[in-house]
């Protein structure tokens, strides 16, 4: 376990970070002079929670920013826990024979994979499995996206991508790769047991060695796509449906 410091910037962003991980929110720093009612909302919140609070000048708000939007509000965030790849059965197996992983091939946007995370958050993921290498972990911009939920789900970064995979197939995780191509639908799929759903990155989709170690392809049925010429979703929509599926079947199944 690995824990480290950053910022994280934005009304909405530091707001959900004292809603659901306030025990490792440091420090807030607050615009000087900011008479916005949600930044004195942050403010009291923060007090109430024995967080020191500070109010600063606009500049150094700038300065810790790093370049993000911060609307007046900052926080000295303690990023938490960082889950390694030999975590990953222990949290399989926790989930006693209802594991709903999912995995990210390359996504290289902050702001899907913060969407990404949001809704895996939401929809009670075990985890989420993205690669080290080609693609965009967890950072300030991830965090804020995500609205505090990139704390609250397991994000586990691997080394070798298809290697995990195959992994989580012994661990008896059915693999389902996103592929538009692909003849079978998402909703003709049983996806109430241990299940991994894979969705592939922006512009390429799933690469050539990710798809092969899927068990199975399905598709998001998309009936306009042929009058309207959109012929893929983005990645964090994608994800939003193809989870909220699995949710939908194993509420009513």
């Amino acid at each position: 376990m690995s824990k480290q410091n950053q910022w994280i910037a934005g009304i909405n962003a530091v707001s959900a970070a004292l809603q659901n991980d306030a025990e490792h929110v440091r420090e807030v720093l607050l615009e000087a002079g900011s008479k916005n009612p949600r930044i004195q909302e942050i403010e009291s919140q923060a007090r109430r929670l024995d967080i020191p609070v500070r109010r600063v000048a606009q500049q150094a708000l700038d300065g810790v920013a790093g370049g993000l939007r911060h609307q007046g509000a900052v926080a000295r965030y303690v990023a938490a826990r960082t889950w390694s790849e030999n975590e990953l059965q222990g949290l399989v197996e926790a989930a006693e024979g209802r594991a709903l992983v999912l995995v990210l091939d390359g996504v290289q946007d902050p702001h899907n994979l913060g969407a990404c995370l949001r809704s895996a958050a939401a929809s009670g993921v075990t985890a989420v499995v993205i690669p080290k290498d080609r693609s965009v972990q967890v950072n300030a911009t991830v965090r804020k996206t995500s609205a505090g939920a990139a704390g609250a789900v397991p994000v586990v970064p691997v080394t070798n991508l298809s290697r995990a995979m195959r992994e989580l197939q012994q661990m008896g995780v059915w693999l389902y790769g996103l592929a538009g191509e692909a003849r079978a639908s998402l909703y003709d799929v049983d996806l109430r047991g241990n299940v991994g759903l894979v969705l592939g990155g922006e512009g390429e989709g799933l690469r050539r060695l990710t798809r092969e170690t899927c068990d199975g392809l399905v598709a998001i049925p998309m009936p306009g796509a042929a009058a309207t010429g959109v012929e893929s979703l983005n990645v964090s929509v994608a994800a939003g449906i193809t989870l909220f599926e699995a949710v939908r079947q194993r509420v009513s199944g």
